[in-house]
C-alpha cells in the first residue's frame, strides 16, 4: 500500500494573522475536502462533546469551521456521537443533548444540528459486517451515522487511561458504537442486575431477544437467565436506573483490536475525511467529568483520508515533543522509581497500551501506517 497523505499546520496565529478556525478551513481545503461529492449529501461529523466538568474537549468553534466548509460545498452536515455505556451525562439522548448544550454546542455555535446517532436510549443501531474481523463479525453502529452519505471525524487527540491515547480510530470505533456496541468492545460475559437499583419496569425485558432475562412476580425484580443470555448488552442500554452492569472487562490489547474492527465497519466503502487536533493533550479521556493538566504541548492540526495514517502521524509528533512540567507525565518521569518505556503515553499511564490498535488496524486493511506529512 502506498503512503497516505497527512496534512499538517501548527497552532501559531501571529497578530493580524489567520484565526485557528480559519487555519483549519484552509487546511481542509488543502487536504482535498472539495474532491468529495458533498452536494446535497448528508454528512455526519463525529466528535466528542465532552462530559460535564471536563474542559479539554474541542470547542464548538472548530466544529463550526468544519460545518461551514461542508455547507459551502453543498453538504448537509450534522454533529453526532453515540450514547455511553456507563452512568453519566451522556448515557441517553436527552441528557447527552443537555450536556452538549451546556458545553457550548448548539446549532448556532456549531453551525449545524446535533443528532445522537443511536437514539433516545442507545438502542437505535444497525449491525454492519466487519470484513476480515477476527473479534467482531457484526459491529453495532448508531443508525444515524450509517444513514449519512459521507463520514467526517473531528478528533481531540489526547491520552487515555486504557488505550494509551484517544485518537481518530478511538473516536470512530468506540464513539460510533451503540451502547450495546460499546459493551461488546469493552467487556465479555454476561451482565449482572443490582436488585437494589432495579425498579422492575421491564424496559430491559422488551429489548432482550434471547430470553435472557427473568421477571420475578414476587419480588418485582429482573434477573439474568445464565442459560439463555448471550451478553449482547442491549438490556444495559434500556435500563434508565443503572441497575445492569458488566464486570468482566477486556485487556487493553483486545479492546484496541475491537475498536479497530468497529472503525473499519464505520468507514469501509464510503466517502470519508478525518481531522485530528493535538491540543490540550490531557492524560485521560474527555469522558471524565474532569481533566488533568496537559502532558504535552499543543502541536497542531492534522488531516487525512486515512484514519490509521492520521493516528500514526499524531503519535509520531507527540513522541518528538517535550513533556510539560506540572503534569501526570512529568510527575511519573521524575519519580525515584520511574521505569522508562521510551513512550510518553505508556510513561504517563503504564497500565495502558496503544500499539496493538494500530498494528491490528493495518492487519485488517483499515489503512496504512506509512505516510507523507505535507505542511501548510
Amino acid at each position: 500500500m502506498k503512503k497516505a497523505n497527512v496534512y499538517f499546520t501548527d497552532f501559531r496565529t501571529p497578530m493580524n494573522g489567520d484565526s485557528l478556525p480559519t487555519k483549519l478551513k484552509k487546511l481542509m481545503k488543502k487536504a482535498g475536502i472539495a474532491e468529495l461529492d458533498l452536494d446535497g449529501k448528508f454528512v455526519a461529523i463525529k466528535m466528542h462533546f465532552g462530559e460535564l466538568g471536563n474542559l479539554s474537549y474541542l470547542r464548538p468553534n472548530y466544529a463550526k469551521a468544519v460545518a461551514d466548509v461542508i455547507r459551502s460545498l453543498g453538504g448537509k452536515p450534522f454533529l453526532t456521537d453515540c450514547n455511553t455505556m456507563y452512568p453519566g451525562y451522556r448515557k441517553n439522548a436527552i441528557d447527552h443533548l443537555y450536556c452538549a448544550w451546556e458545553n457550548g454546542f448548539t446549532p448556532l455555535s456549531a453551525g449545524c444540528p446535533i443528532l445522537i446517532a443511536d437514539g433516545l436510549k442507545g438502542t437505535d443501531e444497525i449491525e454492519i459486517p466487519v470484513e476480515g474481523g477476527e473479534y467482531v463479525k457484526n459491529a453495532k453502529i448508531g443508525r444515524a451515522i450509517m444513514d449519512a452519505d459521507v463520514f467526517v471525524s473531528l478528533t481531540h487527540f489526547k491520552g487515555h487511561e486504557m488505550t494509551g491515547f484517544g485518537g481518530t480510530i478511538k473516536n470512530i470505533g468506540m464513539g460510533c458504537g451503540s451502547r450495546a456496541g460499546k459493551t461488546e468492545m469493552h467487556i465479555s460475559g454476561q451482565p449482572q442486575i443490582d436488585t437494589e437499583l432495579c425498579r422492575g419496569c421491564k424496559a430491559c425485558l422488551k429489548q432482550c431477544a434471547n430470553e435472557g432475562l427473568i421477571w420475578n412476580a414476587d419480588t418485582k425484580k429482573m434477573s439474568v437467565d445464565k442459560e439463555h443470555c448471550v451478553g449482547c448488552g442491549r438490556c444495559l442500554g434500556a435500563c434508565n436506573f443503572d441497575a445492569i452492569q458488566f464486570e468482566d472487562y477486556h485487556a487493553p490489547q483486545l479492546l484496541n483490536r475491537k475498536i479497530a474492527e468497529y472503525t473499519k465497519a464505520v468507514v469501509s466503502g464510503r466517502p470519508q475525511f478525518h481531522i485530528s487536533l493535538v491540543v490540550d493533550v490531557s492524560p485521560n479521556c474527555d469522558c471524565h467529568a474532569e481533566n488533568d493538566a496537559p502532558i504535552l504541548p499543543n502541536i497542531g492540526m492534522f488531516i487525512s483520508t486515512d484514519p490509521l495514517a492520521l493516528d500514526q502521524a499524531c503519535v509520531d509528533a507527540c513522541l518528538k515533543a517535550t513533556p510539560l512540567a506540572n503534569s501526570q507525565l512529568h510527575d511519573h518521569i521524575t519519580s525515584p522509581d520511574f521505569c522508562e518505556h521510551h513512550d510518553y503515553f505508556t510513561n504517563s499511564t503504564p497500565e495502558s497500551e496503544w500499539k496493538s490498535c494500530l498494528e491490528h488496524a493495518e492487519k485488517i486493511g483499515l489503512g496504512t501506517r506509512s505516510y507523507e506529512l505535507i505542511k501548510m
